[in-house]
């Protein structure tokens, strides 16, 4: 596990005022990389994310891996001392990250003009629903909306069935994966013009990138993808198939070399040499036989004997997994993927690990989730303010 000073960020100073939830989690990438992230909190009304799932001894489980590696100050920012606080830590910070309805930390005095006054080499990344500026700027903003706005829900579910929406934060994780992003190209090109900048980052708008060139084909070709349920319009057979103990594999033929030797495995070498077999799209266009050939085999072997002989073929497979076998997957063992860490309120605790690997300067967990407010007297007393100058932030509310 690395430490914060052999941290590939260490040094890198972040300001996290966002919640909910693609704004805290970028936050929460640049941490697990050394980066000294500050969570900012309103006093009376800490991040909704601590009470959003389950919990456990009435400690929201969610923010522990939200909040891992963020030391937690609480500060109400529409307040005279918050603002003047707030600027303060902006002074010796490389990066803000907020996530209010435009125009809010404007109304607050704490807008880019104001941060960029005390620290010109900040960068602010500004994640909203919908951006910054447009007609819906304004409007309240969810990944579900931009889920549904972005074309994932209409193509997502079975043929006769309604669109469908993802159970989890889908465009919200996207989003902060491009905010993490983002932020280090704005920093790569601050040691260029030693200026920061504003990162406006809109939810809609990730996940439109993830989803393919749906644009290019309606543009070029008129064409509208449909739902198809788990099949593909670009290749076959693709789909989840029962096995004969009952439990659920996923099957991918993308390759053409794949899908030949999926078709010798299964006993149905002659449908190679069919001249609609040599693509993926038109192998699409014989989805239900290639289905029915494919769903007959897998149906006749259990989970085990299944996967055991695709993979002898170097076919391409995968067990469906719920929660429970990701935790036991020899192959997420081995990298480590969910990873014990320690904390004082809930003892030992399993979460995913950081997202990559470095070989040199490797990410780590040092903490876990914290309680709300708990670094909020180290924090000040860092910025030089006096015990009776905290007492009077907090007399005043803003603490």
């Amino acid at each position: 596990m690395s430490t914060s000073t052999t941290a590939p960020l260490a040094g890198l100073k972040v300001l996290d005022l966002a919640t909910l939830f693609a704004g805290p989690l970028a936050a929460t990438m640049l941490g697990d990389f050394g980066a000294e992230v500050i969570k900012v909190e309103h006093p009376r009304r800490p991040d909704p994310s601590r009470g959003h799932g389950p919990a456990k001894d009435g400690i929201g489980l969610w923010w522990k891996l939200l909040g891992r590696n963020k030391r937690n100050l609480t500060l109400d920012l529409s307040s005279p001392g918050g603002r003047d606080v707030l600027l303060k830590l902006a002074a010796e910070t490389d990066v803000v990250i907020e996530n209010f309805r435009p125009g809010t930390l404007e109304r607050w005095g704490i807008g880019p003009a104001e941060l960029h006054a005390v620290n010109p080499r900040l960068v602010l990344a500004r994640v909203t629903g919908f951006g910054q500026f447009g007609p819906y700027s304004h409007r309240p903003g969810f990944g579900t909306l931009a889920e549904a706005m972005s074309g994932f829900a209409a193509i997502t579910g079975e043929p006769d069935g309604p669109p469908t929406l993802p159970p989890f934060g889908l465009a919200d994780s996207i989003a902060a994966l491009a905010t993490a992003y983002a932020v280090m190209t704005a920093l790569a090109g601050r040691d260029r013009t030693g200026q920061g900048q504003v990162v406006d980052m809109a939810i809609i708008e990730p996940i439109l990138t993830v989803l393919g060139p749906q644009p290019l084909w309606y543009d070029q070709l008129g064409y509208v993808q449909e739902r198809t349920g788990n099949r593909s319009r670009n290749n076959a057979p693709r789909n989840t198939y029962r096995t004969s103990d009952g439990h659920w594999v996923a099957v991918s033929t993308s390759a053409q070399s794949i899908a030949e030797r999926v078709m010798r495995l299964v006993g149905r070498p002659e449908l190679i040499d069919e001249p609609w077999f040599a693509a993926g799209t038109t192998r699409a266009e014989h989805t239900e036989e290639l289905d029915e050939a494919v769903g007959n085999w897998i149906a006749r072997h259990t989970r085990e004997d299944a996967v055991s002989a695709f993979e002898k073929a170097e076919a391409a497979i995968a067990p469906i997994h719920d929660v429970r076998d990701v935790m036991e997957d020899p192959q997420y063992r081995a990298l480590d993927t969910i990873t014990e860490v320690d904390d004082p309120e809930l003892g030992p605790l399993r979460m995913q690990n950081v997202l990559f690997r470095l070989s040199e300067t490797p990410g780590s967990i040092r903490w876990a989730g914290r309680p709300h407010g708990a670094d909020t007297e180290e924090i000040l007393d860092g910025l030089g303010l006096s015990g009776p100058q905290i007492a009077a932030l907090r007399s005043e509310g803003a603490l």
